[in-house]
């Protein structure tokens, strides 16, 4: 084993840095041992330098993270401070200044990926990201290597745990979304300011880089097609039940049939109780990847966290320091396919519409031809109706989104649609 250790920088000390510093100390000795070389954590950059970090030597705290990735003497420097700024250039400096990269950094891996991955490449160093998608859950690397012989053609999962517990409870108890929010905030699954989580950002920016390496094509956020949770209502749930099926908010990144283009969008969607994905429960993350050899696969695991997210990060840490010895470097970004990223228009799949409606004689009717006229083939319709008012639940055959958004323009200029209660697409069958 050689002697001189490894220099780590680790920028942020929060939830996450803090058990990856805290991992490092307690497992010094098999790290070592499984790396070749023993790691040593050289600095730690920080915002407030005044908190006591237990087990950090505040000899190793600084508020100048510049200087302490242009050292020169550092070998990797593990980014988990998250936001754009001041993350891309600290990396980018990084790269300049010798330093291999392991981040957690979705946000700014969504927007600026493939800049990121060729200023390593120019300065001939790693990029690892396994933690900023899954947690703890192996996906990136599986995609990335195992499955790289293999033909991707769908990715479809939970990758936000904060979603996740809302609707479950919300399935599991009939409560409505602001009571599932509220406890979800007071047992600490939500942050004070949940948007980023309930409105789908946070998935969208995980769904674009699992777009991009499951179909070898540059996908930004951008490009991802977002719909939030926040309308999702108790009574959405009793139609999913009623059908067989549970509501979760899911990343779909999906390769078109002729193969010829692809597309990434998160939105909440109802997916049959058989569905592998539906009993996903609590806080819980899951990814479904479907591919021409592989047939199936489904990885799940705790998705957020302190310790789960440093799992993540110890394991690009060990990976690129490995690498590190040997003088090579690992995977690089891999775009060759460059294929196009289409709309949410050319979606094709099944929807759930539920509609106000008077009720009287000819409803159905009327109702009926406006789907037909738009090419939308309707497989159930569910009615109920009492004093004058009526719901209409409608369940198509599969369709274009482009189609559905005509359908439903066309149905709210109807006299006899009160309104559109709720739209909702059916997945997973």
């Amino acid at each position: 084993m050689r002697t001189r250790p490894l220099k780590v920088a680790l920028l942020g000390c929060g939830v996450v840095g803090s058990e990856v510093a805290r991992i490092m100390t307690t497992h010094a000795a098999d790290l070592a041992a499984r790396i070749g070389a023993p790691v040593e954590l050289a600095g730690v950059a920080v915002r407030r330098p005044s908190k006591v970090r237990e087990g950090i030597d505040p000899a190793l705290i600084t508020t100048d993270a510049t200087a302490l990735v242009k050292r020169g003497d550092i070998d990797v420097v593990v980014e988990v401070i998250g936001g754009i700024e001041p993350a891309r250039t600290l990396i980018t400096t990084a790269f300049e200044h010798g330093a291999s990269v392991v981040s957690a950094n979705k946000a700014l891996l969504a927007q600026d990926g493939a800049a990121l991955h060729a200023a390593a490449e120019q300065h001939d160093k790693d990029l690892y990201y396994e933690a900023a998608v899954a947690g703890a859950i192996p996906l990136i690397r599986p995609l990335r290597e195992s499955l790289a012989g293999d033909k991707v053609n769908r990715v479809l999962g939970i990758v936000n745990g904060t979603t996740n517990f809302i609707l479950d409870k919300m399935d599991s108890t009939g409560a409505g979304y602001q009571e599932a929010l509220d406890e979800a905030t007071a047992l600490g699954y939500a942050e004070a300011d949940p948007t980023a989580d309930v409105e789908g950002f946070d998935a969208a920016a995980k769904a674009a880089i699992l777009a991009g390496i499951a179909f070898h094509t540059r996908v930004r956020l951008d490009d991802v097609y977002r719909e939030g949770m926040t309308e999702v209502t108790a009574a959405d749930f009793a139609s999913a039940k009623e059908m067989g099926c549970t509501i979760k908010l899911l990343a779909i990144c999906e390769r078109a049939e002729d193969g010829a283009s692809v597309t990434a969008r998160v939105h909440p969607a109802m997916i049959p109780l058989t569905h592998p994905l539906a009993s996903v429960r609590g806080a819980y993350n899951a990814v479904f990847v479907e591919s021409d050899a592989s047939g199936q696969l489904m990885f799940y695991g705790p998705g957020a966290g302190g310790s789960p997210t440093a799992s993540a990060v110890l394991g690009d840490l060990v990976a690129v320091c490995r690498n590190r010895l040997s003088g090579a470097t690992g995977p690089g970004e891999s775009a060759y396919a460059a294929l196009p990223v289409e709309g949410m228009g050319d979606v094709v799949t099944r929807y759930h519409i539920s509609l106000d409606v008077a009720d009287k004689p000819g409803v159905l009717a009327q109702v009926a031809t406006v789907f037909a006229e738009h090419g939308v083939s309707i497989d159930t319709v569910r009615q109920q109706g009492k004093d004058g008012e009526a719901s209409l639940v409608v369940v198509t055959h599969r369709a274009s989104d482009a189609a559905l958004g005509g359908t439903v323009e066309a149905l709210r200029k109807l006299d006899t649609v009160r309104g559109v209660a709720s739209i909702m697409r059916v997945e997973g069958e």
